[in-house]
């Protein structure tokens, strides 16, 4: 599995439309991943999901009026329960091969972070519907795992949290090495590397890219709580002191790079 900044042809979005996953807020959402889509255009293509041909020209109303290059931008007629393609989108795989590059797409398993949130099912076919669109070979791990459960440096190490790798509301029939085996498997990592618990509030159940995140092969940033009467204080000491005595796929020491965690906010009495 490549890491995040490895040259790449495109980035994938799932179009918002679900009011329920902003409550109250949802009105400004598809400004943001428009602003989001204008970024990404700069320099890559854009390939948004959409249900259908309506939904992608009400999208592209919105891309117009943010001055969003269409020509920069592809619109694929998959359908979704929600917009969060990190976790129900195609996670690609690489190899060299006589000197060319063979892909492939990993669908894993996708139950809403543990059944939280049905229904499910459009976005679990996701990445099945994408392999066939482009004619990509598929891996189907048949284990549940969201792609923002993990984070890679590319080199074969990777970064993930017990809190939701291990809970019982995603994979209970699997032991904790057993997971580990299939993500060597499935991604190709050699070495893994397990936080602890994840921020208060977060539905995930601790997804690492809350928390802690690979800029380079040899450099992690990780949130700190500053204040020690915050919930959140000893959670993220406590990955952070694990952050300090972790060691590459060559046995060498991380650059940890702290970043102040953002203060809480609150609907409706609900971190």
């Amino acid at each position: 599995m490549p890491a995040e900044w490895e040259p790449h042809e495109a980035t994938w979005l799932s179009w918002p439309h679900k009011e329920a996953s902003w409550p109250g807020r949802f009105a400004p959402v598809s400004q943001v991943f428009a602003q989001i889509t204008k970024q990404l255009t700069a320099t890559e293509l854009v390939r948004i999901n959409v249900a259908d041909e309506d939904f992608a020209e009400r999208v592209r109303k919105v891309l117009r009026t943010a001055d969003v290059p269409l020509e920069r931008v592809r619109f694929h007629f998959n359908p979704t329960n929600d917009a969060w393609c990190r976790d129900h989108g195609p996670i690609y795989v690489v190899r060299d091969v006589n000197g060319k590059r063979e892909r492939a797409i990993n669908d894993w398993g996708y139950n809403a972070w543990g059944n939280k949130y049905p229904p499910y099912d459009l976005d679990d076919v996701v990445p099945t519907r994408i392999a066939a669109e482009f004619g990509e070979r598929l891996f189907t791990p048949g284990i549940v795992m969201e792609g923002g459960s993990l984070d890679v440096n590319g080199r074969g190490t990777l970064l993930t949290t017990e809190a939701c790798l291990l809970n019982p509301n995603r994979n209970p029939q699997l032991s904790k090495a057993e997971i580990e085996q299939y993500l060597k498997d499935y991604l190709g990592v050699t070495h893994i590397l397990w936080l602890g618990d994840g921020i208060i509030g977060d539905d995930t159940d601790g997804h690492i890219d809350d928390l802690t995140r690979f800029v380079t092969a040899d450099t992690v940033v990780t949130v700190i709580e500053e204040d020690p009467a915050d919930a959140n204080y000893e959670i993220l000491q406590d990955n952070y002191r694990r952050l300090l005595t972790m060691r590459d796929q060559d046995g060498q020491p991380f650059n940890v790079v702290t970043l102040p965690m953002p203060a809480a906010d609150y609907i409706d009495d609900q971190r």
